[in-house]
C-alpha cells in the first residue's frame, strides 16, 4: 500500500521550529544586549573606577619624623634609613619557623631577632608585615634578592628609623617610639587620623615624642601609580609630597642634665631644675634611666622583662610619677604663709626644748636638747621642726592647706608628659573622703596637722611639683607653667612658636615676705649652722636653699638606725634651692631615694648643677658608693661630652646675703640634715 506525505504539514512544523529557534536567537541576543546595556551604561561609573583602582594605586609616602634638639641644638632624637627584613604572616606558605631557619643561612637572624619579632608578631595584624631584622647590611640584601623566589611573603623593605644618639640620657623626657598596635590603630581611626597614618608603622609612646606626636608624625604624602594587571608599576602619574613633622626645641640644657646624672651615678631619685622667668625646664631627671633605642625596633622579651620586673624601677618617670613627704623642704612655705595670714612675724620667737607636748604626746625635735631660742630666720636656717609643731597647730590644716595649693602642691603643674600624679595635699575633707569607709578613722586630729607641718604625715608630692613651687617662689610669686619643649618648629615653613608665651597668674603675696624666705633659705647655705653649709662652702655665688629628710616607714618612736634598717627603708634626702640669689635663673627641687641625709647627699648634687649651670665647671664623674643603691639593668654607654660654657666671674654678694648676714642669730647651733 501506498503512503502519501503531507507536505503541507511538515512545511507548517518546519516553519513552527524556525520561527521558535529565531525567537530564541533574539531573546538571547536579547539578553546579551541588555546585559551590555547594564554594564556598560548603567554600571559604567562603578565598573570605571573599579578598573581605574586596578590599573593605578595610591602609593603612601611616609613623612619624614620632626627632629628633637635640646636648647642649643644638640640632637637628642633624629631619623636614618635602613633595609628591613619583614614577614606577612597572610602570604606566608611554608611554617613560620622553618622559614625562618632558612632565611638565617642568608641573613643573619640572632635570639634576639626571634625573640622580638615574636613579640611583635603577637601585637600585629596578620596582615601587616612584621621586622625580623632590621639594618641590613647591602651583603645581606643583595644574599637575599638573589633568592628571594624562594620565600613568598618575605621582603627587604626600605624604611625610616629612629634613633637616640646620646641613649639613656635623658630617656624620661625624650621617651620613644614603637610599633602602632591594635588599641592605638583604632584610636587613630575614631578621631580620623588613619588615613594620615597609611603606610607609618610607629607611633610615640612615652615622654615628648608621645605628647607631641601629632606635631612630630607631619601629613603622609602620595603617589599616583599605574601598574600592571600584575601589580607591577609601569609610571608615576602624579604626586603629592609629604609634609615633614614639626621640629621640637626642648627647654633642656643637655649638658646640665649629663652632669645631674653623672652626679647622681647609681643613686635612685629624681631632679627638675627650672628657669623661674620662663617656666622652662632646664634639667628633668629620673634616675635609673633606659636605653629608648631598645623599643624602636621592639623590645625583645628578654629585655622587656629586665626593665619592667627590675625592683628599681626604671622605667618609672619617678619626677612625674612619684610622690613622696616634701619633708623639711616645706619649711620655707610655712614660714611664708605663717607671715602673710598673721600668724607669725620674723621676730617672733619660741624657746626650743628639743620636744613639743600636745594632747599628753611628745614630739620630738631632731636635734636632743633642742634649739634653744628660735625665732623664724632660725627655725629655717637650722630646719627647727619644734617651731613648726608649734607653728602649724596654732594655724590649723585648712588654712595650711589653702595656702600650699597657690603654689601647686597637690594639683596637676601641667607639664607636658603624660602620666603626672596629683600627689596628696592633706585636709579635714580630703581625709574624710579618703576614709569614707571608717569614718572614726576619717576624722582630723591635732597630731595629724604636727606631722604635715613639717613635711611628713600625709603630705606626698612629685619633685616637678616641688620645683613648680620652688620656681614660684624665686620668681616672686608669678606662676610659669613648667615645660620641656620651648618651641616648636613647623616641618614645612621652619616658622617657630613658643609654647608657654606668658605667665600663668600671680600669687598675691608681700614683697617684704618674700624677700625674707629668701633670706632664710640663703643662710641655709651660707650660715655656719645652716644645713647646707658644708654642701656650698666656697661656692662662688650666692645660692639659696633648704634640706629636707623624709621618713619611709615609721619607727614607733625608736631611734633611726641605718644600719639596722632594709636600705629600701632608709630616709629619702631632699634638697630644693634657687641661685643666683639677687636674681635666680635656675630653681631645683630633687630627691635621692634611701641614702638619709638631704644636707650630706642631695645638696652636693644640687651643687654640681649650680656649679655647671652657673659657673660652667664640669665635676668629674663620683666614684660608686657601696651599698648607696642598686644599679640599673644595663649600664648606658659612654656618651661625647661637649665643651662646657665659658666660666663665668663669681658674684658679688648682693642685698639678700647682706641682710641674711644681719639678721643671723649671735649663737650657732649644729645639725646634721
Amino acid at each position: 500500500m501506498t503512503e502519501f506525505k503531507d507536505n503541507d504539514r511538515e512545511i507548517h512544523q518546519f516553519r513552527m521550529r524556525l520561527t521558535a529557534l529565531v525567537a530564541l536567537v533574539f531573546i538571547c541576543f536579547g539578553l546579551l544586549v541588555a546585559r551590555f546595556v547594564w554594564l556598560q551604561v548603567l554600571r559604567h561609573d562603578q565598573f570605571a573606577s573599579q578598573a581605574e583602582g586596578n590599573r593605578i594605586a595610591l602609593v603612601p609616602i611616609v613623612p619624614n619624623r620632626g627632629l628633637i634638639v635640646d636648647r642649643n641644638g644638640v640632637v637628642l632624637a633624629r631619623n636614618y634609613s635602613a633595609y628591613t627584613l619583614e614577614i606577612t604572616p597572610s602570604k606566608l606558605q611554608a611554617n613560620m619557623e622553618s622559614t625562618i631557619d632558612e632565611l638565617s643561612k642568608l641573613v643573619a637572624i640572632d635570639a634576639r631577632d626571634r625573640r622580638r619579632f615574636k613579640r611583635l608578631l603577637e601585637e600585629s595584624r596578620t596582615f601587616a608585615s612584621v621586622p625580623l631584622r632590621t639594618r641590613l647590611t647591602d651583603d645581606e640584601v643583595a644574599r637575599f634578592t638573589a633568592q628571594r623566589f624562594r620565600f613568598p611573603g618575605v621582603e627587604v623593605q626600605a624604611r625610616l628609623f629612629r634613633q637616640y644618639p646620646l641613649g639613656e640620657t635623658a630617656s624620661h623626657v625624650i621617651g620613644y617610639i614603637g610599633r602602632i598596635n591594635q588599641k592605638e590603630l583604632a584610636s587613630l581611626e575614631e578621631d580620623g587620623l588613619g588615613a594620615n597614618y597609611k603606610g607609618t608603622e610607629h607611633i610615640g609612646k612615652e615622654g615628648v615624642e608621645k605628647k607631641y606626636e601629632s606635631y612630630l608624625h607631619g601629613t603622609t604624602g602620595y603617589e599616583k601609580v599605574e601598574r600592571t594587571a600584575g601589580g607591577r608599576a609601569i609610571r608615576t602619574l602624579s604626586r603629592t609630597a609629604p609634609t615633614p613633622g614639626s621640629n621640637l626645641i626642648l627647654s633642656i640644657d643637655i649638658e646640665l642634665q649629663k652632669v645631674v646624672e653623672e652626679a647622681f651615678g647609681e643613686l635612685r631619685g629624681a631632679l627638675v631644675a627650672i628657669e623661674p622667668a620662663t617656666g622652662d625646664v632646664l634639667a628633668y631627671v629620673s634616675r635609673p634611666g633606659f636605653d629608648p633605642n631598645l623599643f624602636v625596633d621592639g623590645i625583645d622579651t628578654q629585655s622587656w622583662n629586665e626593665l619592667n620586673t627590675s625592683l628599681d624601677r626604671p622605667l618609672m618617670n619617678r619626677a612625674l610619677s612619684g610622690t613622696y613627704p616634701p619633708a623639711s623642704t616645706l619649711k620655707p612655705f610655712m614660714s611664708l604663709a605663717a607671715l602673710e595670714m598673721g600668724f607669725r612675724k620674723p621676730s617672733d620667737a619660741i624657746r626650743d626644748p628639743g620636744f613639743y607636748i600636745l594632747g599628753g604626746h611628745r614630739f620630738r625635735d631632731v636635734k636632743p636638747g633642742g634649739h634653744g631660742v628660735v625665732d623664724m630666720y632660725k627655725s629655717v636656717v637650722a630646719s627647727c621642726d619644734t617651731y613648726y609643731y608649734q607653728l602649724g597647730n596654732e594655724m590649723g590644716i585648712d588654712n595650711i592647706s589653702n595656702f600650699m595649693k597657690q603654689f601647686g602642691f597637690g594639683e596637676l603643674t601641667g607639664i607636658d608628659l603624660e602620666h603626672e600624679k596629683t600627689g596628696v595635699r592633706p585636709s579635714k575633707e580630703w581625709k574624710a573622703k579618703r576614709f569614707a569607709k571608717n569614718p572614726r578613722a576619717g576624722k582630723w586630729v591635732g597630731g595629724d596637722t604636727i606631722s604635715v607641718s613639717i613635711g611628713q604625715g600625709f603630705n606626698n608630692y612629685s619633685m616637678i611639683q616641688l620645683a613648680h613651687a620652688m620656681s614660684t617662689l624665686a620668681n616672686n610669686g608669678i606662676v610659669m607653667k613648667p615645660h620641656l619643649v620651648k618651641l616648636i618648629e613647623d616641618g614645612a615653613t621652619r616658622q617657630r612658636a613658643l609654647t608657654v608665651p606668658k605667665e600663668s597668674r600671680r600669687i598675691p603675696l608681700k614683697q617684704e615676705n618674700i624677700d625674707f624666705i629668701k633670706r632664710t633659705m640663703v643662710g641655709v647655705n651660707h650660715e655656719s649652722y645652716g644645713t647646707g653649709f658644708r654642701a656650698f662652702a666656697n661656692a662662688g655665688y650666692i645660692s639659696g636653699g633648704k634640706t629636707g629628710t623624709a621618713q619611709v616607714i615609721g619607727l614607733k618612736g625608736a631611734k633611726y638606725n641605718a644600719n639596722a634598717i632594709d636600705e629600701r627603708h632608709r630616709d629619702n634626702a631632699l634638697y630644693i634651692g634657687f641661685a643666683p640669689a639677687d636674681k635666680p635663673t635656675i630653681a631645683l627641687a630633687l630627691i635621692v631615694e634611701n641614702v638619709g641625709s638631704g644636707g650630706s647627699t642631695a645638696a652636693p648634687i644640687a651643687r654640681k648643677a649650680f656649679d655647671y649651670y652657673l659657673l660652667g665647671k664640669r665635676p668629674a664623674p663620683p666614684q660608686p658608693k657601696e651599698g648607696a643603691g642598686a644599679s640599673p639593668p644595663g649600664a648606658a654607654k659612654p656618651v661625647p661630652k661637649a665643651a662646657p660654657p665659658a666660666a663665668a666671674p663669681a658674684p658679688v654678694p648682693g642685698p639678700l646675703i647682706q641682710a641674711a648676714a644681719a639678721a643671723a642669730p649671735g649663737v650657732p647651733a649644729t645639725r646634721k640634715e
